[in-house]
């Protein structure tokens, strides 16, 4: 896991008007708190925090240098702009090398799951406890030949050496269904037009006799009193 640095800067002023001169100035508002400190409100560069989340992911490591003194941190809350997704914000918590703590870990799927399987995605993140200097960005789950009823749950995962799951290990991340036949598909589709108040209309049924493809003769015109063999004959 890299170990990324940015230089902070000290905040001795609060509210919304002093957040936002930060931001003009390129900065991150953030705050920095753990291991029983009081709270430290700085800023962070906010083009290289976001160089940092960018490659490092969410659980990077970063030392945070302020006035001098190095701080190893790990970012556990991002505030951004819904619309412009600007950082509006950072929690920053203190860790020490070598001690646990615990993080949300991105799932990532690989493989191609076997043909007729469907999947049935239930779990983007899982929840382990590990070093805090050893955090992966994310974890892998293979999904590869999977077939109807194959599930992968929490307990599945192949986590980093020393980590332990938090999770509960019976939660499905993944579930793999069969994909419906046409007739499932018909069955289902006839439902949903009965519950709408739809009515399907009946094909009506071929003549007797008549094949798929044939020709039926026109019938004679009524009230000419000929039959064929007479018309032939005059």
């Amino acid at each position: 896991m890299a170990d990324h640095r940015l230089v902070a800067e000290a905040r001795t002023e609060f509210g919304k008007g002093s957040a936002r001169r930060t931001r003009r100035a390129g900065r991150v508002p953030a705050v920095l708190y753990g291991h029983g400190q009081d709270v430290v409100h700085l800023s962070l560069p906010a083009r290289e925090f976001a160089a940092v989340l960018r490659n490092g992911g969410s659980n990077a490591l970063i030392t945070v240098v302020l006035d001098g003194t190095e701080h190893l941190a790990l970012t556990k809350s991002v505030q951004r702009d819904p619309l412009t997704r600007q950082h509006e914000h950072v929690d920053l918590l203190a860790v020490r090398r070598g001690e646990k703590t615990t993080v949300e870990v991105p799932l990532v799927v690989v493989g191609e799951p076997g043909v007729d399987a469907i999947t049935n995605h239930q779990l983007n993140t899982v929840s382990i406890e590990a070093d805090a200097t050893a955090l992966p960005d994310t974890i892998e789950v293979d999904v590869t030949g999977r077939t109807a009823g194959q599930n992968i749950t929490a307990g599945d995962l192949v986590l980093p050496r020393g980590a332990t799951l938090v999770t509960d290990p019976e939660a499905l991340v993944i579930g793999f269904l069969g994909a419906p036949t046409a007739e499932q598909l018909d069955a289902e589709l006839a439902e949903a037009e009965a519950e709408a108040g739809i009515e399907r209309e009946e094909s009506a049924p071929a003549a007797e006799g008549v094949g798929q493809g044939d020709v039926v003769p026109e019938p004679l015109a009524q009230g000419s009193g000929e039959s064929i063999e007479s018309t032939e004959n005059s």
